[in-house]
């Protein structure tokens, strides 16, 4: 198989699709000959993506979409069935950033988080998967995170909706293999990106959000969007069920399960030392 044949010709969905990890996304599979469906609540980001792919020669429907919203996600289905006829792939990659202790996190930041990052997997897992499987050759990209390997300090919210993802996705993969659908399903663990998150989170009343955002920018987004998403469709490609984004997150995925728990005292002290 070609690098682009598993691509060509088949309709890709993504949510997020504005900026970062979607938006390079869209444009490395729109070099790759797919027709793509993007989504974000974003729509001058949004508009931006549109017009590079479409300038790299993809036919492209835009609509803005909330992917906590589940009306709204299962009617998006239909109508990027109904204008394409078909769709092979969705990349459920929209997600929201928060920081803060439990202690100090109000209950409709949690749930914030998980109503975006978590449901929001879930609604375009479940809109599109039928769909999916109607197709022959469908494939279920879920982005979690290297929060969804590891647990920090402050980051309670966000990784209980990256966790969750994994575990949602890592059970479909296994219900798509036992049933023998033809759909492929893949969870993604990105380590640190350069992308806009952090700026774009939202913060306990006691945290410093802009010190936290230079910090998480200066010391831990490592990668290209354009990078991880190379990573993530050679990933999709060869029908990997896990894909690691970034060294630190695969050092950090075998730390994890070298050390089982004990890995949790030490990721206090590496915390101190980061945000000191």
């Amino acid at each position: 198989m070609s690098d682009n044949s598993y691509f060509e010709g088949k309709v890709c969905v993504i949510t997020g699709a504005g900026s970062g990890i979607g938006r390079a996304l869209a444009e490395n599979l729109a070099r790759r000959g797919a027709k793509l469906a993007l989504s974000d609540i974003d729509t001058d980001g949004l508009a931006e993506t549109v017009r590079r792919c479409e300038q790299l020669g993809a036919q492209v429907k835009s609509d803005r979409l909330n992917v906590a919203e589940r009306e709204a996600v299962l009617l998006y289905a239909d109508a990027v069935k109904a204008h394409f006829g078909v769709v092979h792939q969705i990349y459920n990659n929209a997600g929201i950033a928060y920081h803060g202790d439990v202690v100090k996190s109000e209950f409709k930041d949690i749930e914030r988080i998980m109503d975006v990052d978590f449901w929001g997997v879930v609604n375009g897992t479940k809109a599109f998967l039928p769909l999916l499987m109607e197709s022959g050759a469908g494939h279920v990209v879920n982005v979690s995170s290297l929060f969804g390997l590891i647990a920090v300090p402050g980051q309670s919210a966000y990784n209980a909706a990256k966790f969750a993802v994994r575990g949602f996705t890592e059970a479909l993969r296994q219900e798509m293999l036992v049933g023998k659908h033809p759909v492929e399903v893949t969870c993604v663990h990105p380590g640190g990106i350069k992308t806009a998150v952090a700026r774009n989170a939202t913060y306990a009343d006691d945290v410093d959000g802009a010190k936290t955002a230079k910090m998480f920018d200066k010391k831990l987004a490592i990668h290209t969007p354009e990078m991880a998403a190379q990573t993530i469709t050679e990933g999709v490609r060869k029908k990997h069920g896990r894909v690691l984004i970034g060294w630190e997150a695969k050092l950090l995925d075998a730390f994890v399960r070298i050390t089982a728990s004990g890995y949790q005292r030490l990721a206090t002290v590496a915390n101190r030392r980061i945000f000191s």
